[in-house]
């Protein structure tokens, strides 16, 4: 057997993952992603498996991985450039990894939004430099935080809001009454009234054709002056130009980001230039105990698909026929 390994924190990060891998006995080929569908068109047609982060397996891909690909296994639980329907079409199975990375997540989303409204980097930056200029910000604390996706990482958004003394709005399809009676989230209808709602906007759905530019000038343009904007989900929820304008403007407070549109970006992106912006690489889910968690189940579902056993968890469904 071969297998691709393309995700970096998976190798990057020391832990028992790494032995359960090589207990296999399988040749592994790594390469550093994430890698755009080029690369993966040069590489395509010599692996058994992918275990792969956020690289395009697009349906030109899988198709030059036949008659070989057994199995996409999924290091994350995103999906959006895994083109699973054609996967699906070709009978080669995809996994991926739900329910391990819910708390490093929602840390992190809250890590972004008190950088936000405490403006920490800059201030660090300031002492660091021996310049002791203090900026006044803003307190959490009575504040309403509308939450797009209560799924995991949305509850656990949630819990951790509500201990901040926040008032707590939820968007989406999927809905947890038992949760949301428990915690004390209202939901609310329609997207437009979050927006016009929220002091604090923190986005955990998936990306999807409906849900692509989601937030665009027309949504944003109904925000509070002030808003705070978090995105530890997919940098395409948010219409770029729209939120540059709404940033160069003043009329949006903020935006903390742990995902954008291009990743890596260009040197020259304008976000990474934009005022009152956070960006971290794309690292929500990258802790020492989250990176364990997730490469193990990544590896258990290739090894059981590999050998006929069905996975942890499958994103599709593959007809015997």
């Amino acid at each position: 057997m071969r297998i691709l390994l393309t995700t970096t924190s998976f190798q990057d990060t020391p832990g028992p993952h790494h032995e359960l891998l090589a207990q296999t006995g399988f040749e592994i080929i790594r390469e550093r992603g994430p890698l755009p569908e080029s690369r993966m068109l040069e590489l395509a047609g010599d692996f058994d498996a992918l275990l792969c982060g956020d690289d395009a397996i697009t349906r030109k891909v899988l198709e030059k991985s036949l008659p070989r690909l057994k199995v996409v296994a999924k290091y994350g639980i995103g999906l959006d450039r895994v083109d699973v329907d054609a996967a699906t079409a070709l009978k080669i199975p995809v996994t991926f990894c739900p329910g391990v990375n819910h708390t490093t997540v929602a840390e992190h989303s809250f890590a972004l939004l008190l950088a936000l409204c405490r403006n920490l980097i800059e201030e660090a930056n300031f002492v660091r430099s021996g310049n002791w200029r203090r900026i006044t910000g803003h307190e959490l604390y009575g504040k309403t935080m509308g939450i797009v996706g209560l799924g995991r990482i949305g509850c656990e958004v949630a819990t951790r809001a509500k201990a901040f003394g926040m008032q707590v709005l939820g968007f989406g399809n999927h809905w947890d009454a038992e949760f949301a009676a428990k915690h004390g989230v209202e939901r609310v209808a329609l997207l437009d009234e979050l927006c016009s709602r929220s002091d604090v906007i923190s986005l955990h759905t998936k990306l999807t054709a409906q849900t692509r530019h989601m937030l665009d000038a027309r949504r944003l343009g109904l925000t509070k002056p002030g808003l705070l904007l978090v995105n530890c989900a997919r940098g395409e929820l948010v219409e770029t130009n729209a939120l540059l304008e709404a940033l160069r403007s003043g009329s949006l407070g903020g935006y903390a980001a742990d995902v954008m549109d291009e990743e890596p970006p260009p040197s020259d992106h304008p976000l990474l230039t934009a005022p009152r912006t956070v960006i971290t690489p794309h690292i929500g889910s990258r802790t020492h105990e989250n990176v364990v968690r997730q490469a193990t189940m990544a590896v258990q579902n290739m090894i059981n698909v590999l050998k006929g056993r069905p996975a942890l968890a499958q994103a599709n469904k593959i007809s015997k026929s």
